[in-house]
């Protein structure tokens, strides 16, 4: 038998996460140099590196490492669904977290002013909230493969903040036929027994599924791991990991058409 079922990762795959990130903080940067002079995008690279090096201080680190919840991610979720203890320590954590990231990043600049960074920390949260940013040709994709493979959404993450993210692209989710999101879960990709548990809701075998995602760490590591066939959607042209080696490497989801036509052929 073919392939009958097609894996998607939501973040950079079909959700485009970085664009909303990068223009929430290009917004809440701007608002902050007209109030104190500094320099926009030298306070984005300061809050940045300032949220990574808090995040990875606290003792969730390697709970939210391994369902996969970066710190930007942290920066404006909520934390009040999931049934692990992490989750409710994470809803504990995040409010100062979001303050103070901003205040360090504003400290690096010279700028000592707690309310700013709180009002920031706010501002940013509902600028990511209005940007839930698609790329031009997902729907289309899902459209022309709807009913002719069995679609699942395989993604990493809290599961209010990846439903939060669902449900600002309401027309996204009717398109798959199951959705796994890891912090329900409770272990993330590149985990195969969380790639395990997705054939088993679709009824599959590993030969007959594709994952299709951006990230080599995690859903194409994986999904080797599980012996699914993985296709890299690299729209950037990033650089191979020497160890992780895709069957497919595209730059466009459009071209995944190609690949399953000619996966057909090879049966």
């Amino acid at each position: 038998m073919g392939v009958t079922a097609v894996f998607f990762d939501l973040d950079d795959t079909l959700l485009w996460d970085e664009r909303s990130v990068k223009e929430s903080f290009q917004a809440t940067c701007e608002t902050a140099a007209a109030k104190t002079g500094v320099d926009a995008e030298a306070l984005e690279a300061a809050v940045r590196k300032e949220a990574r090096a808090l995040y990875e201080s606290y003792d969730t680190y390697a709970f939210t490492a391994m369902i996969g919840i970066n710190p930007f991610e942290a920066l404006w979720g909520e934390f009040t669904v999931g049934k692990q203890p992490e989750f409710q320590r994470m809803a504990e954590i995040v409010p100062e977290y979001r303050k103070e990231s901003w205040r360090r990043g504003l400290a690096e600049l010279g700028v000592e002013d707690a309310q700013l960074a709180e009002e920031l920390a706010r501002q940013f949260g509902m600028e990511r909230r209005s940007r839930p940013h698609v790329y031009e040709e997902t729907f289309q994709v899902l459209q022309e493969l709807k009913g002719n493979y069995k679609l699942l959404l395989l993604t990493n993450g809290c599961p209010g903040l990846q439903q939060e993210k669902l449900d600002g692209v309401p027309e996204l989710v009717p398109y798959f036929d199951q959705v796994v999101i890891s912090g329900n879960f409770g272990k993330g990709k590149p985990d195969p027994t969380i790639f395990e548990h997705a054939l088993s809701r679709l009824g599959v075998t590993p030969d007959e599924a594709v994952m299709v995602g951006d990230k080599l760490s995690t859903d194409i590591k994986g999904g080797l791991a599980a012996g699914l066939t993985t296709v890299w959607i690299n729209r950037n042209g990033k650089p191979y990991h020497s160890n992780i080696q895709p069957h497919y490497e595209i730059k466009h989801l459009s071209e995944l058409h190609g690949i399953l036509e000619s996966m057909k052929q090879q049966v």
